[in-house]
C-alpha cells in the first residue's frame, strides 16, 4: 500500500476531478476565478480560509478533506463488459474511488482493525480450460470455509476475507471494477442501485479475475463468467435442486432458484448447460423464449435487493461509541452530513433508535 503526503493543491484538483468539474465550472460554482483555482492546484498560491470554504461547498466535501494527510495511489482499474470509458469519466470514477478508499483506510487505522486479503494458494488457481474455472470456485469456497450452501451476502463474505468493497454512483457504462492498493489488497467497487442478482454476479465475476491464473488459450471473460456462476450456485446444490438431467426447465422454477442462490434466471440457465443438466439445444431454446418475452434485460417477477458494504459503517459507529472520533469527524469519514446519515439509517431499519445519533 503506497501512502504519501498530498499537498493542498493536489487535494483541490483531486476533488474537482472526482466531481467531474472543469476549472471553469468549479469557478462558477465557487465564485472564484478559474485562473485562481489553477494557481491553487499548481501550488503557485494558497487559498484564504473563506475561499477554501466556498471551494469545499462547491465540491461537496468538508474543509477537513483538504487537510487529510494520507494519499492512496491506486492501480488503474479494469472495466468489465464495456468499451473503454471516455478519459474524463474514467478519471472521475478513479478519483471518487481513491477518496473512498482513503476514508476506509483512515477508519481502519482509528479502530486498529486492518483485514488482510486471504488469497488462494497458487496451485489452486490454475485455469487451462473453462472447467478449471469451476474448480477454482470450489477451491475458494473451501479455502474461505463457505461450504456449498447459497451465499446470503456476497459483500460481507468479501469483507471478512480482506477484500475492500465500495459503491459509487458511477456512470451508465459502469457496473463494477477491480484494482489493487499494493498488488496484494484488492478493492472491488460496484455501482449503486443495481438489482441484486446483477450486482452479485458482477462481484463474483471480479473475484474470478482476481483469483484465476489463466492459461494462454482461455478467454478471460468466459472464465470469469464460469467462475461467477460456480461461486454463486455450486454444482452439488444446483444438481440436487434441478436434477442431474432435465428435458426442459420451468421459468417459475428458475425464479424460485434465483431467490435461493441470488443469481439471475439467465445465469442459472447457463449453469444448467455447463453442468450438462440440459442440452445446448434446450439452452438455446430457453434463451429464445427470454428474447421473445422481452426478459433478457428485465426478468419477470420480484427483483433481488442490492447489497451494501457495511464494514466501514460498523467501524465508524464503533469509533464513535469508543469516543475515538467526534460526530464531525464521523461525518467526514462517512462522506455525508451526519444527521442525514442517521436519518437514513433509522428509516432503513424501521425506526431503530441509534444511540450514537442522539
Amino acid at each position: 500500500m503506497v501512502r504519501e503526503i498530498m499537498d493542498l493543491g493536489s487535494r483541490i484538483k483531486m476533488a474537482r476531478t472526482a466531481a467531474g468539474l472543469s476549472l471553469r465550472a468549479l469557478a462558477e460554482k465557487a465564485g472564484v476565478s478559474a485562473m485562481a483555482i489553477s494557481k491553487y492546484e499548481n501550488g503557485k498560491d494558497i487559498p484564504r480560509s473563506g475561499v477554501l470554504i466556498r471551494l469545499a461547498e462547491a465540491l461537496g466535501v468538508s474543509v477537513d478533506y483538504f487537510f487529510r494527510t494520507i494519499e492512496v495511489n491506486l492501480s488503474r482499474p479494469m472495466y468489465r463488459n464495456h468499451e473503454a470509458l471516455p478519459k474524463k469519466e474514467e478519471n472521475e470514477i478513479h478519483e471518487q474511488i481513491r477518496e473512498l478508499i482513503e476514508r476506509y483506510l483512515e477508519v481502519e487505522e482509528i479502530v486498529g482493525d486492518s483485514q488482510q486479503f486471504r488469497m488462494l494458494p497458487k496451485d489452486k488457481r490454475q485455469v487451462a480450460t473453462l472447467d478449471d474455472a469451476e474448480i477454482v470456485a470450489q477451491n475458494i469456497r473451501s479455502f474461505w470455509k463457505l461450504g456449498t450452501d447459497p451465499i446470503e451476502n456476497v459483500i460481507d463474505i468479501f469483507e471478512q476475507n480482506g477484500i475492500k468493497v465500495g459503491e459509487i454512483d458511477g456512470t451508465e457504462n459502469f457496473d463494477a471494477l477491480t484494482f489493487s492498493l499494493d498488488n496484494k489488497t484488492p478493492v472491488i467497487v460496484v455501482k449503486k442501485n443495481v438489482v441484486g442478482d446483477r450486482q452479485r454476479f458482477s462481484l463474483a465475476h471480479e473475484l474470478g479475475h482476481i483469483l484465476m491464473d489463466l492459461g494462454p488459450r482461455v478467454n478471460a471473460e468466459d472464465a470469469a463468467h464460469r467462475f461467477a456462476g460456480a461461486f454463486l450456485a455450486p454444482s452439488t446444490g444446483l444438481i440436487r435442486d434441478l436434477g442431474a438431467k432435465r428435458d426442459m426447465l420451468d421459468v417459475y422454477e428458475l425464479h424460485l432458484l434465483k431467490h435461493k442462490y441470488g443469481i439471475s434466471m439467465q445465469a442459472l440457465i447457463y449453469r444448467a448447460r455447463d453442468l450438462h443438466i440440459i442440452t445446448y439445444n434446450r439452452w438455446n431454446q430457453l434463451f429464445d423464449i427470454f428474447k421473445e418475452k422481452g426478459w433478457r434485460e428485465n426478468e419477470p417477477g420480484d427483483h433481488l435487493k442490492p447489497e451494501s458494504p457495511s464494514r466501514m459503517k460498523r467501524m465508524i459507529f464503533r469509533a464513535l461509541v469508543e469516543k475515538k472520533i467526534t460526530r464531525s469527524r464521523a461525518a467526514e469519514l462517512i462522506g455525508l452530513d451526519f444527521d442525514q446519515f442517521c436519518l437514513t439509517e433509522t428509516q432503513e431499519h424501521d425506526g431503530f433508535p441509534i444511540p450514537a445519533c442522539d
